[in-house]
């Protein structure tokens, strides 16, 4: 079982920024990819980036250019910089880990881009 907590969303102006973080414990063995989803109220959870353990990564194209993941393996800790944030980037951001076949997703962080 993996556990995952994110933290440092917010309100923020149209072309703000912020980082979002994502901690994992548990059992970390097997790896796959980690990454972020984001969801608004009545729509689909939509994939936004993901990181294969190798370093691969990937972007939805409403963020790429705008959004970077990263991570740091001492800390277990991936980060989801947000920058030239817009007004539907608004949604609640999960932190997936891709584990054995199986995928364990956070309590989720709310982001909030208003004027």
């Amino acid at each position: 079982q993996v556990q995952l907590v994110e933290s440092g969303g917010g309100l923020v102006q149209p072309g703000g920024s912020l980082r979002l973080s994502c901690t994992a414990s548990g059992n970390l063995s097997n790896i796959y990819a980690m990454g972020w989803y984001r969801q608004t109220p009545g729509k689909q959870r939509e994939l936004v980036t993901t990181i294969i353990t190798a370093g691969m990564t990937t972007y939805a194209a409403s963020v790429r250019g705008r959004f970077t993941i990263s991570r740091d393996d001492a800390k277990n800790t991936i980060y989801l910089q947000m920058n030239d944030l817009k007004p539907e980037d608004t949604a609640v951001y999960y932190c997936n880990v891709e584990r054995a076949g199986y995928d364990y997703w956070g309590q989720g962080t709310q982001v909030t881009v208003s004027p």
